[in-house]
């Protein structure tokens, strides 16, 4: 899938800082924004987890060009490290703040994507803030989302989970094998 079917704003951040796909992007892009179930399996340093984010962030993104995103998850990213989910976490302010400025300088409207990490160094207040204004991509640990699916106020923060990124999955301790869960990326 070519980078030219990405919201012009998305498309230009891609190709100013990173240049062309590289070729698991390229090939996971199609079956991600179809909706299929995708397993993104290559070398450390081809773009894996930014692959499934990418695909996900620009829906999101041509979405908020047709009204304003609701205050609810919709990307659910899943590492069995917290240290994983922190670098995760920053990584994505940087595509989200140039994306962002892209749709400025297009004249287009903010998308306003944010992104909360849950594990279990988060603190209740930011717990409870999460629940009031959900982010729109929660990056989580296992042990967490476990926490979340078997709360009412977890459920109900999860319920417009649209997409699934689970990162290491050869490392996941526990099976959601048993779990109906929306489209799901596997980087």
């Amino acid at each position: 899938m070519p980078l030219s079917s990405f919201h012009p704003a998305c498309r230009a951040w891609f190709e100013h800082n990173l240049g062309t796909p590289t070729a698991a992007q390229a090939e996971a892009w199609p079956a991600i924004r179809d909706g299929r179930h995708t397993l993104v399996a290559a070398p450390t340093g081809s773009g894996k987890t930014l692959a499934a984010f990418y695909a996900a962030i620009d829906i999101l993104v041509q979405e908020a060009q047709q009204a304003p995103l609701p205050a609810q998850t919709r990307i659910l990213y899943v590492s069995p490290l917290k240290a994983l989910s922190n670098d995760i976490e920053r990584n994505l302010q940087a595509p989200l703040a140039g994306i962002e400025d892209e749709l400025f300088l297009q004249g287009c409207h903010p998308a306003g994507i944010r992104v909360a990490v849950r594990s279990g160094d988060t603190p209740q207040a930011e717990r409870q803030k999460m629940l009031k204004n959900p982010p729109h991509i929660l990056v989580t640990t296992p042990e967490s989302l476990y926490l979340l699916l078997t709360s009412i106020h977890g459920r109900n923060m999860l319920r417009g989970v649209t997409s699934v990124i689970i990162d290491e999955i050869h490392a996941m301790p526990v099976s959601y094998t048993h779990l109906t869960l929306p489209t799901i990326y596997s980087v």
